[in-house]
């Protein structure tokens, strides 16, 4: 019996074999039990996926359901490891390992909130704000970076390499790297810009260089704009912020100018009646302010009466309403005022050119 009891030991851990089935149990258990628990975690998050918004609870459950498998196990073993008693190199080897896993575990997690976060902040701001809708990705895809940067930093640090020395490294080769591709780092500092100063945002119709249409997606290195002819044109960020850009999505209402020419028989009363006019045809019209109307000038063929109104909506659709509906109330009023609009002049076909003909 005593025999027995001997070579059931094991010299490394100084162990009997029940010591070990028991931490194989505490193991099994841990991790039996974390695996139900991301089960029920995964199970209510997949009920709140269909909602329309993403609340701060879907945050939560879609954050702990990226729970991996490996870090449940290494949780298990560091459980089952802690009922027995190991020697202090292994106690040493099994609490780096714990650490490189559960740092690693918390850079998925975070990862995960992030993205979460940033969508629910999005459909927030969908309906309010377009601008921080249009900018949380770009915002997304840094902070994410950043995130794993540190985790390999610390990953480095616990396995004992020199992180000094290796950042020193990293920036003399980034000088290097930045050299190379300083054109793709203009672009990505140009939708830093474009991100926190917003001189447009998904959504705007905007016109630079003979290019208008409406912008659709804001990345990286360039921003893909809709045409109003139909076509999808990629500019990149940096030649779009060296660009003079006209964002008429921002518009809050649109200034019109036109002039008329009458007659030079108009009689004079009936002149000062012809401001009056128009501005009653465009009072009357809704989303439109009248400004002013005025006898600006004597032309050679005509008098020339300058009108000028807005229309209170960026909707150019609205704004040619607005401007037949005007146009035709004045030749309507003209009419049955009897007022005249002037005829250019004829034109005159010299002799010989009818001759030849």
């Amino acid at each position: 019996m005593d025999l027995l009891r001997v070579n059931l030991r094991i010299p490394e851990f100084s162990n009997s074999l029940l010591d070990w089935l028991i931490a194989l149990g505490v193991a099994s258990a841990w991790f039996l039990a974390l695996l139900a628990i991301r089960r029920l975690i995964r199970r209510y998050h997949r009920r709140l996926v269909p909602q329309p918004k993403v609340s701060f609870a879907e945050v939560l459950t879609a954050t702990f359901s990226r729970t991996s498998a490996l870090f449940m196990l290494v949780a298990g073993l560091e459980a089952g490891l802690a009922t027995l008693n190991p020697s202090g190199l292994v106690t040493r080897v099994t609490r780096s390992v714990v650490l490189i896993v559960l740092i690693w575990q918390v850079g998925i997690w975070s990862t995960t909130a992030t993205g979460a976060l940033l969508e629910r902040r999005r459909q927030l701001a969908e309906d309010t704000d377009r601008a921080v809708a249009s900018s949380l990705g770009i915002v997304g895809v840094i902070v994410r970076t950043a995130i794993w940067i540190i985790v390999v930093i610390l990953i480095l640090q616990n396995m004992g390499v020199d992180v000094s020395a290796l950042l020193t490294g990293l920036g003399i080769g980034g000088v290097a790297v930045a050299l190379a591709l300083q054109n793709v780092l203009g672009d990505l500092l140009a939708s830093l810009a474009i991100t926190f100063d917003r001189p447009f945002v998904v959504g705007d119709l905007i016109m630079l260089e003979g290019v208008e249409g409406h912008v659709e997606y804001i990345g990286l290195k360039s921003t893909r704009i809709r045409s109003l002819w139909g076509e999808q044109i990629i500019i990149s960020n940096a030649d779009l912020l060296r660009s003079r850009l006209r964002n008429l999505g921002r518009m809050s209402e649109r200034r019109v100018e036109f002039t008329l020419g009458v007659a030079y028989e108009t009689a004079p009363e009936m002149l000062e009646r012809i401001p009056t006019i128009v501005g009653q045809i465009v009072s009357a019209q809704k989303d439109a302010r009248f400004e002013r109307s005025h006898l600006a000038d004597h032309g050679v063929y005509s008098l020339t009466i300058r009108t000028v109104y807005y229309v209170l909506s960026p909707s150019i659709v609205r704004h040619m309403d607005i401007q037949q509906a005007v146009h035709i109330g004045i030749h309507r009023e003209f009419a049955r005022a009897g007022i005249k609009f002037s005829e250019p002049p004829p034109i005159s076909i010299p002799h010989a050119a009818i001759a030849a003909q």
